[in-house]
């Protein structure tokens, strides 16, 4: 079965909407690598309609010798959204129902993991669902203050287990949590 694995930038105090704690700012070439190591892992893309709208601006127009471009332009791309009726940057499907059952039939099909880059509104009600498998945090070290939280409206605890985790030289605290089966 498929895993859908999340990636996000998160400041220390949980904003996952900010330049304050954004790739551009903190990356490096090592953090990178791991990135591209588990993009490597990946054959598809789940995206929210705010993120599929940002990434189709940027990285349609990238070249494909960038393996993050490379990758998002040619893997088939899943779009969460009641609201978006047409996807013009392809291959994209638009799942606009019964979200459960539509990952649950995702997951199912053979294949490797399901990435979600960025998409925060989407990981937290993957979480709350039981379906985010994988959660991987860039947790810089900035106090951003404001902007949209990661775990703001989970009302229920979601087990998760520490698999990983790696401190990157520019203070950048790499953690990969998996959900726990209860």
């Amino acid at each position: 079965m498929r895993k859908i694995v999340a990636g996000l930038f998160m400041s220390l105090d949980g904003v996952v909407d900010s330049p304050e704690n954004s790739p551009k700012k903190w990356g490096n070439p090592e953090m990178m690598s791991r990135i591209a190591a588990g993009i490597a892992q990946a054959d598809a893309v789940l995206l929210g309609p705010s993120t599929y709208r940002i990434l189709a601006e940027f990285w349609q127009h990238q070249s494909d010798e960038v393996p993050m471009a490379k990758f998002l332009k040619n893997s088939p791309k899943y779009v969460v959204s009641s609201t978006l009726e047409a996807l013009d940057w392809q291959p994209a499907t638009l799942i606009n129902r019964d979200l459960v059952e539509e990952l649950r039939k995702l997951k199912a099909q053979p294949g490797k993991n399901i990435q979600i880059p960025g998409s925060p509104r989407l990981v937290r009600s993957l979480l709350r669902e039981g379906l985010l498998d994988e959660l991987n945090l860039n947790i810089c070290p900035v106090v951003a203050g404001t902007g949209m939280r990661l775990f703001d409206e989970i009302e229920q605890p979601v087990p998760l287990k520490l698999v990983d985790s790696k401190m990157y030289s520019n203070g950048v605290l790499s953690v990969t949590y998996q959900r726990v089966m209860v």
